[in-house]
């Protein structure tokens, strides 16, 4: 099981989230940067400082940008995630907030082959539920669940199209995880066919505000 850590905090805020994340870095998918809901206007010093040592400890890294469910411009998409190369110099994105239905199956198609043209992979999407099927065949990685620990409990469903997906394509982000709970959390993630996951302890408004120790020891 690998994990996929979106760790929505500032390095100067919580430097001790950002040591044991680059302790274990090699142990992740990838790492998900997002400076300021995406790269922001100008770089940041201490995110380039924190984005050197991942990719010197071994970590794949990701690059945050909101997609608003299809209402931004492709354009715009690109630009910032051409900013994170640049600036932090991630692999690939991490496309939050994507399209599900068939209706913006074909935007976000165009979106991908962009991004591809430009260098940027992998591409990981983030519909949060299961999203129409042709958006896994765009993507490197999938996430098809995003939710409180209580939902993914009681209320998952998979279809069969996930079923017959490689779990490494597959991604569960679960938060609100209670901690002694985390390596359960894992568990529920490989046998629900997810090969990356992160479950976090946190809450709303933010749950990828802080990695707990929890999270950190999840993938043993």
């Amino acid at each position: 099981m690998s994990l996929l850590i979106p760790l929505y905090v500032h390095p100067a805020e919580d430097p001790d989230a950002w040591h044991r994340l680059i302790a274990r870095a090699a142990r992740t998918y990838a790492v998900v940067l997002n400076p300021a809901s995406g790269p922001g206007d100008a770089p940041d010093p201490a995110f380039a400082s924190a984005a050197r040592a991942l990719r010197s400890a071994g970590a794949r890294l990701l690059g945050y940008v909101d997609t608003d469910y299809g209402m931004r411009d492709a354009e715009r998409i690109t630009a910032e995630a051409l900013r994170h190369q640049e600036w932090y110099g991630v692999d690939g994105c991490f496309l939050d907030r994507t399209t599900a239905g068939r209706d913006g199956l074909a935007n976000c198609r165009r979106l991908v082959r962009s991004l591809r043209r430009a260098g940027v992979s992998p591409v990981v999407l983030n519909p949060g539920v299961h999203p129409d099927p042709g958006y896994a065949r765009l993507a490197d990685l999938t996430v098809t669940f995003e939710g409180h620990w209580s939902s993914y409990v009681s209320a998952f469903t998979r279809p069969s199209w996930a079923a017959r997906l490689a779990p490494e394509r597959i991604c569960h982000l679960v938060y609100g995880v209670p901690g002694p709970l985390v390596p359960l959390a894992v568990r529920t993630a490989r046998e629900r066919g997810a090969g990356v996951c992160g479950p976090v302890t946190g809450e709303p408004p933010n749950p990828w505000a802080g990695l707990t120790p929890a999270l950190v020891e999840a993938d043993r």
